[in-house]
């Protein structure tokens, strides 16, 4: 349905791009194939008026001229939708380029790669780029996960998915419906913000344990999607970025960085341990974890519980 729709639009509007005057309803249901098909005149006035609105929402601008027989006609002016001429300064330039970098592990790698080539072939400066010739770094946003490809489309789709998730404190996968919203990267690990259907509430779900295959529902969303700044501020308190206490915590000498870039308070203890004060939200748990043996919770006795019970559940896969 999607794919016809494009290309039913894409006929209008190089016919509304190609004429010389304005062309009537009736000429553009005789050359354009779907419009034929279209069961009764209402069934086509209604798909035209879709369709024309469709256009203009997405840039295209469709003149309507009345003739001096009274009747309408539609034309799309190349100098009206001609786009001005691209202009980038080296700056500007070594941003795309570096941009592109980013997603070359992720499925937009294509797409960033082509669109740099044409920018270039159209005049683009060759900028040096200072990160690729002075630095050891280099940027990437890593996408290792099967579920993101799935998820993204989904996401710009708004098609419903389903899939098997298990927490990080428990042993099983749980059946998931959810109504994606979109896909954050955060501490290096993806998350898929949305609707979880059979809890009737938001929830945000780390890629890494969806298990199995992504699948695409029918059916439109059920809850309204909030806005781009709600979903990040979701994302990111499920997280954890969002701190309301404080934890205390000792961690091995030498190891736990990202640990100790958040740290309110760092005490040598001599005993090639650390003690480290440091914001305690909603997902610190999880995220202390991962750094396994070299960190030990002392305080609040719930979180300490909370990682006692990850690494149980861990330890039973």
């Amino acid at each position: 349905m999607a794919i016809a729709k494009a290309e039913r639009l894409m006929n209008l509007a190089l016919c509304l791009l190609g004429t010389r005057r304005p062309l009537s309803k009736r000429e553009l249901r005789g050359s354009i194939e779907a419009y034929l098909e279209a069961g009764s005149d209402d069934s086509f006035n209604r798909m035209f008026e879709r369709d024309k609105d469709d256009l203009r929402e997405l840039g295209l601008v469709i003149e309507t001229v009345e003739n001096l027989d009274g009747d309408t006609g539609y034309l799309a002016r190349r100098d009206s939708n001609r786009l001005p001429p691209i202009t980038l300064d080296a700056e500007e330039a070594a941003a795309l380029g570096l941009a592109a970098k980013v997603w070359q592990q992720a499925r937009l790698a294509g797409a960033a790669s082509g669109a740099l080539q044409k920018l270039r072939a159209a005049g683009m400066p060759e900028a040096e780029d200072a990160y690729e010739v002075h630095s050891a770094l280099e940027p990437r946003i890593p996408v290792h996960e099967a579920a993101f490809e799935p998820l993204m489309l989904a996401c710009r789709d708004r098609r419903p998915v389903t899939f098997d998730y298990r927490k990080a404190n428990s042993a099983r996968p749980e059946h998931r419906q959810v109504e994606p919203w979109t896909l954050e990267c955060w501490r290096g690990h993806w998350y898929l913000a949305g609707w979880d259907r059979e809890r009737g509430a938001e929830r945000v779900f780390r890629l890494s344990r969806i298990t199995g295959k992504v699948r695409s529902r029918a059916g439109a969303f059920s809850a309204e999607v909030p806005d781009v700044v709600t979903v990040r501020e979701t994302v990111e308190s499920w997280a954890g970025e969002t701190a309301t206490r404080t934890a205390r915590i000792t961690l091995r000498a030498g190891a736990g960085y990202p640990l100790r870039s958040r740290a309110i308070t760092v005490r040598d203890r001599g005993d090639g341990w650390d003690e480290l004060e440091i914001p305690y939200g909603h997902g610190l748990d999880a995220w202390l974890v991962e750094f396994g043996p070299d960190v030990v919770v002392e305080e609040p006795a719930d979180l300490r519980a909370d990682v006692v019970d990850r690494l149980r559940a861990v330890a039973k896969d």
